[in-house]
């Protein structure tokens, strides 16, 4: 009680005022059609703002929920679905892509540990051979390329990132067909190089870069960024530097792609080599 009365008597004028001032408002509205009408509109605006960021403020705390549903419809919808099947929180979906014959199966999972400030980055996800993957599966985000499976566990998966000195891939200029590999430089986190491109063949800003046939890893025409800038490299290839579609610093959600056609084409392939 004594703080109370404390308080009205350090901000008796202030208390005052403010009574004054809304009594005022009230008869200044209730005598005055637009007073009132501007009154009821400004009112009217406040709290229409307060709702907005009220439900921006729910929206943004239920999105790691809508996230993960995202992943696994995304799984569900990649390419044409042929077969689903699901133990607990394992998510495979199998696809056959008719058009180059190979039968390729999905797992969708979260990151879960992840780098892009060293030489040599790795992630890891929340899905391991309990669920399905393996070694030398391809990851993806969205449809653009993001790493390699090169460890697993139970429960748990390592990936090589892109964005790995030792990291490299087959990949092709989507207009004319030519290919080289695509590795990354350790510069930028948003940019790799393609390498082995002649310098007689037309390469433009802006050229998709995607991935070829030639990987037994990951499917064909898997999107790897655009071309940001072309330059003679002093020898009879170019330096094309490449922008990159997936953002690592963003990444949250990944697909896992395995071909169930892998060990077969590689037994026969290391025949010959």
């Amino acid at each position: 009680m004594r703080n109370l009365l404390n308080f009205l008597l350090r901000y008796n004028n202030l208390i005052v005022f403010l009574i004054l001032e809304g009594f005022s408002l009230i008869l200044l509205t209730g005598k005055n059609e637009y007073h009132n009408s501007r009154m009821v509109k400004t009112m009217t605006g406040i709290t229409r703002g307060f709702d907005e960021r009220i439900s921006n403020a729910r929206n943004y705390f239920n999105l790691r929920d809508i996230n993960s549903k995202l992943a696994l419809e995304n799984a569900l919808l990649r390419n044409s679905l042929k077969q689903m099947a699901g133990d607990g929180d394992r998510m495979i979906v199998e696809v056959n892509d008719t058009t180059n014959h190979q039968v390729y199966h999905y797992i969708s999972a979260k990151i879960i540990n992840n780098s892009v400030n060293k030489q040599k980055n790795y992630f890891t996800i929340d899905k391991g051979t309990l669920q399905g993957v393996r070694v030398d599966m391809a990851v993806t985000s969205g449809n653009s390329v993001a790493g390699i499976i090169v460890g697993c566990s139970e429960n748990f998966s390592v990936a090589i990132s892109l964005l790995n000195l030792d990291f490299r891939v087959s990949a092709r200029i989507k207009t004319n067909g030519y290919f080289g590999s695509l590795s990354w430089d350790g510069h930028s986190y948003r940019t790799a190089v393609l390498n082995d491109i002649p310098q007689h063949i037309s390469v433009s800003v802006g050229d998709t870069i995607e991935t070829t046939s030639y990987s037994a890893i990951f499917p064909e025409g898997i999107g790897i960024g655009t071309v940001t800038d072309v330059k003679p490299s002093g020898s009879d290839f170019y330096f094309i530097r490449v922008g990159l579609f997936t953002d690592f610093k963003k990444l949250a959600y990944v697909d896992v792609i395995g071909s169930l056609k892998r060990t077969e084409r590689l037994g026969l392939e290391n025949k010959f080599q």
